[in-house]
């Protein structure tokens, strides 16, 4: 299938309502043609703004500018910009068929009656929806439903795809799996694709790079390893992923620490320092080899791991991620194995 997607240019966009509400700072981002770029964050953190002002259903303030493939469409309504749209209520036509549904877009540009079909049946095998052609959208499931409205918004060919919470929905079994399937149908389709969620788990998986917004403003661009592994603030720490936050002095290269003394490879000596460490990266040691120790809260036995919650170490008590094969018990005192590169520092502020 043909790669149609836009090369994208957000320039200098911001949001302020009739009422003085500021909901975006400025912010400038370019999106290259294919990529899936996921807007993450919490409620009322300006994603669905930023989304809108892309689509045309918002006007940027003064000054911001939205460029597909270097043409500027900022003062061209939704219905010029070529973008497709999938919503978490999918707004599906209850009196359309399946086909319908999917074609509607196409019959509305005057596609041929040939094309419509051709590239509906397409779209139908590539969605998973054969034989469910002439079914009526009440006779679906959700899952089938946010099937349709997918096929449906890319059914145009749009130049940019932009989903708003399309899985929200969803039962959280269901969901996962149609992740995966929509990942894959946006990389065989090759469309340019702007996705907006709050789950952690959907922005590391569908994201090429992953925006990270906060109060209207975006904390950090990344690709999902680097927002993982290299939060540029406590809030992208925090937000994404479990993290432990341990505040303590530095001296000669170690953390200073209740349980010991904890290599760290970043910074000098200073009074105090923010140092993040995911719980899976720290290991239950031996207590007589370990530099850091501390005493066992709490076990809970999770299937496939355990997390262990580690108390006296530090100045806050720490998550540990450890194997299930691990055999600890509460109030037993136990060593930490925490690689110097595991733990990353952060700024004070942010």
């Amino acid at each position: 299938m043909t790669r149609h997607g836009a090369a994208l240019k957000i320039e200098n966009c911001g949001k302020t309502f009739a009422d003085g509400t500021n909901a975006l700072a400025r912010a400038t981002l370019d999106i290259a043609q294919s990529e899936t770029l996921v807007l993450l964050g919490p409620s009322g953190c300006g994603k669905t703004t930023l989304l809108r002002i892309v689509a045309g259903l918002e006007t940027p303030d003064a000054g911001g500018r939205v460029l597909f493939d270097g043409k500027d469409q900022t003062r061209q309504p939704i219905e010029k910009r070529n973008v497709g749209m999938v919503f978490q209520s999918y707004a599906l036509f209850p009196n359309m068929t399946v086909a319908e549904n999917i074609g509607y877009g196409l019959k509305i540009r005057g596609v041929s009656r040939a094309e419509r079909a051709a590239r509906v049946a397409e779209l139908v095998a590539l969605t998973n929806l054969a034989g469910l052609e002439d079914r009526r959208i009440d006779q679906l499931s959700g899952g089938q439903r946010q099937r349709v409205a997918l096929a449906r918004a890319v059914a145009i060919r749009p130049s940019v795809l932009l989903l708003d919470e399309p899985l929200t929905a969803l039962d959280a079994a269901l969901r996962e799996r149609l992740r995966g399937e929509l990942n894959s149908l946006l990389r065989t389709l090759g469309i340019t694709a702007i996705y907006v969620t709050h789950d952690q788990a959907e922005a590391m998986e569908l994201g090429d790079r992953i925006v990270v917004m906060r109060k209207g403003a975006i904390a950090q661009v990344g690709t999902p390893r680097e927002i993982y592994f290299e939060p540029a603030n406590r809030f992208v720490a925090e937000f994404v992923g479990a993290a432990n936050i341990i505040e303590a002095p530095i001296a000669d290269g170690h953390l200073l620490l209740p349980g010991g003394r904890q290599p760290v490879i970043e910074g000098g000596s200073q009074a105090k320092a923010i140092a993040m460490v995911r719980p899976e990266t720290i290991g239950i040691a031996d207590v007589s080899a370990a530099c850091l120790t501390g005493v066992v809260d709490s076990v809970r036995f999770a299937g496939d791991r355990q997390r262990i919650v580690v108390r006296d170490a530090a100045s806050v008590a720490l998550t540990v991620d450890a194997p299930n094969t691990i055999r600890v018990g509460t109030g037993e005192r136990v060593g930490l194995s925490i690689a110097a590169n595991a733990i990353r520092l952060l700024p004070e502020e942010g």
